[in-house]
């Protein structure tokens, strides 16, 4: 209601009073709607939710969508027969020919997205305002496989894929239900589609199996060796899965059923026999591991298996209890979890004296086995702690800066007190929450002012200037009480969240800033890296032979080498890196929206760009289009509520042919208390209103909400509030609602102007959408150009929030305010961008007579040349690169209420001159310059629009503005990533060049082991060189256990039983068991036995403590595994270590290696140079 009586009353009497705001700071980018954390139920205790207009929605997600999601490839859904209703696609050139004026309402579309002769486009502008680059195959980075497609948010409620593993043969990855796998030889075949019964979100998925219902999956590890996948649970439980899972008879038949969802109040699971999970497996051995969730586990180098949780409790699991209680039968689960967690060995608890522990108490981020040194790194937010894997002992604990700490921590109890006062101060200052002091915001300057003299300035401001004081004092208190102590908003830029081990022995780890840090096998901090040059959280590793892959919260995936130089970079997916696994020729990433792609470890290579072109010249089979209709809605309500017809009048009519409605509404309050109380609310994270709620229910009830149109989200912002809704037969195919809100009003603070958007994800496409209100009066021209592109640079729809791990809504948020020169606007990646609400801009060069006399004479084509919108457009300084339509309506501002007609124009004193202050202003993916004809629709311009209806609805009276609508049909090109996917794996399999390619790179540079058979007394050392005989490539080597057995007869064969994870007995140290051989080059292992009964483990010559082995008379396999740097197959050697009692047991060919400390004879060591066992395994994709 710009311009009236209203506005000079908030412009003019209250500006002094809503300045003291300017106290409370700009909410962060970041605070939008996020109902990830509705839906899962959950809360960090320390944060507030927002207490948003998605409330009771059913559905939603967890992870917002980031706008750098492919530049240039889409995502897809299949389409249902029949769920979508759309029409047959139409070439958008024919249907605008066939679209008359008439059937468009009062517009007819034309070049310029829909616009006709008299519509206007925008400047072109900074590059930030261009149309985003889009093609079938993305040329910014290697061609992937898309195991598993972007699946919205709504459809994976309880089902989240928070981290994964592979094994030889599969990829595993744990879900918030339980877990799930693929087989690495199914990885190219199709997914079941709808039709195929799986669960919505994986219709395009590669075949996988599920498990039953578990507790949220937290951790998983492989233990190759015995053929189990471990995983880690919130609810505190360690649980193992056979590896060789197979599917039902009936799947190889190709039935189709429905089966339970394993119990847990989950509903039915509907599989594909041919493709999805069968009928779920089940665990096998489980126990309760802690009282908190198992946050991080590895095996260590002797099989034991390490595990951490909250509070900083780390606890050892010996692999003798494990593995007697895997022998046990089914029937005796109870006595086989009871033996494990009998045997726990609680770390912390010995690492503490007097209360005081050496450890942090802080959670555990990341366990992390030195198998080359036989150590064990602990990783917390900001301290590291080095362990021996063989002894236990804690050998050092330093800082993040790698200073030795020599800690004091007085463990739970004393961080519950230390807590218990902070709440405490906290709650003598603001109230006990940030919500008491939101609900009665007056109550405490009230308290504060009594028995205080009150001066003379406080009593000539009135009782109503007070108030608003009071409620400013009491948003500031808000604020307070939120941010102090609970460092709701503060978070330490320096924070480990990954950590990973490289084939040289070096350990890198990464932090929430961003920053790389290198250290050695001791705990030296060696040199840090920041590649970046952004505070862009690392958060995971993996390595492949001499590379190193780092996961950025961007989605960016780095590719270096070992000494940290940059060899590759890309932008891997929209959301969060979560996770990297290395597998059978690919390194899979996993993004926090639940997909999965695979990147060759061949990449960078001529693969890729063969890949490149052989997919986009199969576009034309994976190319799917689609079209519908949206209607977009705005009205300045200036503070009124109308009726019911009036709504119907604007909406409800015209809605019947529509997939999507969006309505955006400006001043629905006003009121000077309103905005300072919305103003403190948005600071802590709280929006919308009881008047904002009745609208959604009011409009609800004009589109039919329930059995027509189901509302997906709504954002308020003070005065303004934009929601969406769509229909429910096209519901399936949209999703991933993200909102975000810009204030604009004084100190670009007060939500009083501004603007509030919703991004959604429509057949893989982008659309956003946002109601803005921009500077009022006539002579603001500069400051509504700089409101929107204030608006546009800074519209942040929700910044993602990374878990820990599934079911907690925890992590860390990057809030930043405004948008850095390096960071390019969200809205500059969407493929659909609309504008709408009321802009204020006015009518220039002409009198309020002159005006009314061509608006009664309907001349507007003479008004449009006097619009300032329409010049500064063409002048390129607002709305760059974006369209409308021809306006064929009269001006929608400022009319009288409840005066009908063109007659109801304002005639009081000011005599508002009329304008077109509501617009509707938009951009899809067609360069500015095309039109319909000349950019159809495809993968390289996916998002083709044309406005067939702008007008506004006269009738309306109930405010001194007009609604507009505007209706839209889009047509929509999206890639069917199953097909695709199969496309990938024939062009792999079929390609000559690229089959040439693979097999040079599956060549292993040529190894020797200097003997195959090695014998060992008490405290003996042999030593075994291994040789590089490659004068080019590089070797890379470890070694590991196959298993040990007893000493049996002569001619008998000895059954060898493998530890956890292939480590080795605690009786045999191998020195280095990993690491690099330059070319003819060789390295010298060292073989050494070590007897690990100590006098107090032994009584009469029996070991007390049973898991101490007896090492007398046993025989172990170690296994020599050598790959070139970068090659994508391995070559073993075997070596038989046999430890003797006496000398009279060894072996007549073996020799004797000296006591502990003194080297053997090389000469005799390398009597036999070549492999004994030269086997290959193959990993190409």
């Amino acid at each position: 209601m710009d311009g009236g009586g209203n506005e000079n009353k908030i412009e003019d009497e209250d500006k002094q009073a809503l300045a003291a705001l300017s106290s409370v700071p700009s909410p962060h980018r970041a605070k939008v709607h996020s109902y990830s954390q509705q839906l899962r139920g959950e809360k960090k205790p320390y944060r507030q939710g927002r207490k948003h207009s998605l409330d009771g929605i059913p559905a939603g997600g967890s992870r917002p969508l980031s706008s750098s999601d492919d530049d240039f490839s889409n995502y897809s859904l299949d389409e249902e027969e029949g769920a979508l209703d759309l029409k047959p696609f139409t070439p958008l050139g024919e249907f605008v020919a066939a679209v008359s004026p008439a059937a468009a309402g009062s517009s007819s579309p034309g070049p310029g997205g829909g616009s006709g002769s008299g519509s206007v486009s925008g400047g072109k502008g900074e590059a930030i305002f261009k149309v985003p680059t889009r093609a079938a195959v993305h040329p910014g980075r290697p061609p992937c496989l898309e195991l598993r497609p972007h699946p919205l948010r709504e459809t994976q409620v309880g089902k989240f894929l928070r981290n994964i593993a592979c094994t030889e043969t599969q990829l595993w990855a744990g879900q918030e239900s339980g877990v799930r796998f693929w087989r690495f030889d199914r990885i190219y075949d199709p997914g079941c589609g709808l039709g195929g019964k799986v669960r919505r979100g994986d219709e395009d998925a590669a075949p996988f199996q599920e498990s039953a219902s578990t507790s949220p999956t937290f951790c998983l590890m492989v233990d190759a060796a015995n053929g189990l996948v471990w995983s880690g649970h919130k609810d505190g439980k360690i649980r193992s899965w056979k590896t060789d899972q197979h599917p039902p008879a009936a799947a190889a038949a190709g039935e189709q059923e429905a089966v339970d969802g394993g119990g847990g109040g989950q509903p039915p699971q509907q599989v594909d026999a041919g493709a999805a999970a069968n009928a779920p497996f089940k665990e096998g051995l489980s126990w309760q591991a802690h009282k908190g969730p198992v946050l991080s586990m590895v095996m260590s180098s002797y099989g034991d298996l390490w595990s951490g949780s909250e509070g900083g409790v780390i606890k050892i699991w010996p692999w003798e209890s494990i593995e007697k209680s895997l022998s046990l039968k089914s029937e005796e689960k109870r006595m086989a979890a009871l033996l494990v967690e009998r045997s726990a060995i609680d770390l912390r608890s010995q690492v503490t004296v007097n209360g005081n522990c050496s450890i942090s108490s802080s959670d555990i981020k990341c366990l992390l086995s030195d198998n080359i040194r036989a150590k064990l790194w602990c990783a917390q937010s900001m301290t590291f702690s080095l362990w021996d894997a063989r002894t236990k002992e804690l050998l050092r604990v330093f800082n993040i800066d790698g200073q030795t700490e020599n800690r004091v921590d007085g463990g739970e109890k004393g961080q519950q007190q230390q807590q218990q006062q902070e709440s405490g101060q906290a709650g003598e200052e603001g109230g006990a929450t940030p919500q008491d002091a939101a609900a009665a915001p007056a109550e405490k300057p009230a308290k504060e002012g009594k028995g205080k003299s009150v001066n003379k300035k406080e009593k000539g401001q009135g009782f109503l200037q007070r108030s608003r004081n009071a409620i400013m004092g009491a948003a500031d208190a808000v604020r307070r009480v939120a941010t102090r102590g609970t460092n709701a908003f503060v978070e330490d830029p320096k924070k480990t969240e990954a950590i990973v081990m490289t084939a040289d022995g070096m350990v890198w780890s990464g932090c929430t800033n961003g920053l790389i840090i290198q250290w050695d096998g001791n705990g030296n901090r060696v040199q840090d890296f920041n590649l970046l040059n952004k505070n862009t959280a690392v958060q995971c590793f993996c390595t492949f032979g001499a590379r190193i892959y780092v996961g950025y919260a961007s989605g960016i995936i780095q590719m270096l080498d070992l000494e940290g130089h940059l060899l590759q970079m890309w932008v891997a997916h929209s959301n969060p890196v979560l996770k990297l696994a290395v597998g059978k020729g690919y390194i899979y990433s996993l993004a926090s929206h639940g997909g999965i792609r695979g990147w060759s470890t061949l990449s960078p290579s001529p693969i890729d760009q063969i890949l490149r072109s052989e997919l986009a010249g199969k576009e034309a089979t994976y190319t799917r289009k689609d079209q519908f209709r949206v209607l977009i809605g705005t009205w300045n309500v200036g503070q009124g509520r109308p009726s019911q017809e009036a709504m119907m009048s604007w909406l409800g009519s015209t809605a019947g042919d529509v997939g999507i409605v969006v309505v955006g509404l400006q001043e629905v309050d006003m009121g000077a208390g309103f905005l300072a109380m919305s103003a403190a609310k948005e600071t802590v994270g709280l929006e919308g209103s009881a008047i904002g709620q009745w609208w959604l229910d009011n409009i609800g009830r004009a589109l039919g909400e329930g059995s027509v149109f189901e509302r997906m989200g709504s954002r308020q912002l003070a005065g303004l509030l934009v929601s969406l809704w769509v229909r429910k037969n096209m519901r399936q195919h949209v999703g991933d609602v993200d909102a975000g809100a810009v204030p604009c009003g004084f100190g670009r603070a007060i939500g009083n102007k501004g603007g509030v958007g919703l991004r959604i994800r429509v057949r893989d496409r982008i659309m956003c959408f946002v109601n803005c209100h921009l500077a009022a009066h006539l002579e603001a021209v500069n400051r509504r150009n700089a409101d929107f592109d204030h608006i546009y640079r800074n519209m942040v729809f929700g910044k993602p929030t990374i878990p820990n791990a599934a079911g907690g809504g925890g992590g860390s948020n990057s809030n930043n305010n405004g948008s850095s020169e390096d960071t390019k606007p969200e809205l500059s990646d969407a493929d659909m961008v609309v504008f709408f609400g009321d802009f204020n801009y006015r009518l220039f060069g002409i009198s309020y007579d002159e005006a009314r006399d061509f608006v009664s004479q309907r001349s507007f084509d003479w008004l449009r040349e006097r619009d300032q919108l329409r010049a500064e457009m063409k002048a390129g300084r607002v709305f760059q690169g974006m369209h409308e339509a021809i306006i064929t309506f009269p001006p929608t501002y400022k009319f009288e209420r409840n005066v009908p007609g063109l007659g109801g124009y304002d005639s009081g004193e000011k005599k508002r001159i009329p304008a077109w202050c509501d617009r509707v202003i938009f951009r899809d993916t067609r360069p500015g310059s095309s039109t319909p004809s000349q950019c159809e629709c495809s993968l390289e311009c996916p998002v083709v629009s044309a406005v067939i209806q702008y007008e506004a609805v006269m009738d309306v009276t109930e405010s001194d503005h007009k609604p507009v609508r505007c209706k839209f049909h889009i047509q929509v090109a999206h890639t069917d990533r199953s097909v695709r996917r199969q496309e990938f794996g024939e062009i792999l399999r079929t390609n000559e060049k690229i089959q040439s390619l693979l097999e040079e790179c599956r060549v292993v540079p040529e190894t020797a082991v200097s003997t195959n058979s090695i014998a060992l007394q008490n405290q003996d050392t042999a030593i075994l060189r291994i040789t590089n005989k490659s004068a080019a490539d590089k070797v890379v080597f470890r070694i590991y256990c196959e298993g040990q057995a007893n000493f049996k007869d002569e001619g008998d064969e000895a059954e060898y039983r493998a530890r956890g994870n292939h480590g080795f007995p605690r009786w045999l140290e191998v020195t280095p068991a990993a690491g690099i051989i330059k070319p003819d080059n060789s390295i010298e292992v060292s073989v050494h036995h070590e007897e690990f009964h100590t006098l107090e483990d032994l009584v009469d010559g029996i070991p007390q403590n049973w898991w101490c082995e007896d090492t007398r008379d046993k025989e172990v396999i170690l296994v020599v595994v050598v790959q070139g740097s970068g090659s994508t197959e391995v070559a073993t050697h075997r070596v038989h270590v046999r430890h003797c009692l006496s000398a009279k047991t060894l072996r007549a060919d073996s020799k004797s290696g000296s006591r502990r400390g003194q080297k053997s004879d090389p000469k005799q060591q390398s009597g036999s140079s070549d492999a004994t066992d030269d086997s290959r395994s193959s990993q190409k994709p």
